[in-house]
């Protein structure tokens, strides 16, 4: 499939990055730290999410500023022991010009800096929860990315592997490709889906990005 675009807006983790397994161990021990219960904490969607409204759900808001400060400070010096790049994003990244992707990520611009660093992304533009009042499923994120752009966000192709990132792509009124990198194909709606970005080709253009996908 053929798609064109004015800028490709990718979310980081389960899109360009895995840091699966660092994040459950560092929330696991940030959960033990803050003595949630087990159950409290198995009710809790962690992935796509800003920490702030995980924190809020679990913790009095007297204690959320410290406690987001604690799971932040944990995630980051974890990141050398747990975060990979996925299939296909280095090669998927070298056919992009700097001006026509973004990463729109739920992490704070700390510890995204610290995950896509470590695996040698350095993206011009970025939005981070750092940025946003309302996280994922709200379109803002995007919408600011488009904005820092310079794009219209109906010229937008978002690349995301969590439902509540797509609902945030297409309430931006954006189409949308899904990554099978954390969800089963049946949970993802979306224009495209396919495995990772191994089945994603670029083209640049005079006036975009042209897209193609191998599924």
């Amino acid at each position: 499939m053929k798609l064109h675009a004015e800028a490709l807006l990718f979310d980081n983790d389960g899109t360009l990055v895995s840091s699966l397994e660092s994040v459950n161990r560092c929330w696991t021990r940030w959960a033990h730290e803050y003595a949630i219960t087990a159950e409290d904490f198995a009710r809790i969607e962690l992935h796509g999410r800003p920490a702030v409204e995980i924190a809020a759900d679990l913790l009095p808001a007297d204690v959320v500023p410290e406690a987001l400060a604690r799971i932040e400070q944990l995630e980051v010096e974890d990141v050398p022991q747990g975060v990979l790049l996925l299939p296909g994003t280095a090669a998927l990244l070298a056919q992009l010009p700097a001006e026509r992707w973004a990463v729109v990520t739920s992490a704070t611009r700390r510890l995204a800096e610290a995950r896509l660093e470590e695996v040698g992304i350095r993206p011009k533009t970025m939005i981070a929860a750092d940025d946003i009042t309302r996280g994922k499923p709200d379109p803002e994120p995007y919408l600011l990315a488009a904005e820092r752009l310079g794009a219209d966000p109906a010229r937008c192709v978002v690349f995301e592997d969590a439902p509540a990132g797509l609902a945030a792509g297409r309430a931006a009124g954006m189409k949308t490709v899904a990554l099978t990198t954390m969800h089963r194909r049946s949970e993802l709606i979306a224009d495209v889906v396919v495995t990772d970005l191994s089945a994603v080709s670029a083209l640049a253009t005079a006036h975009g990005v042209e897209i193609t996908t191998a599924e």
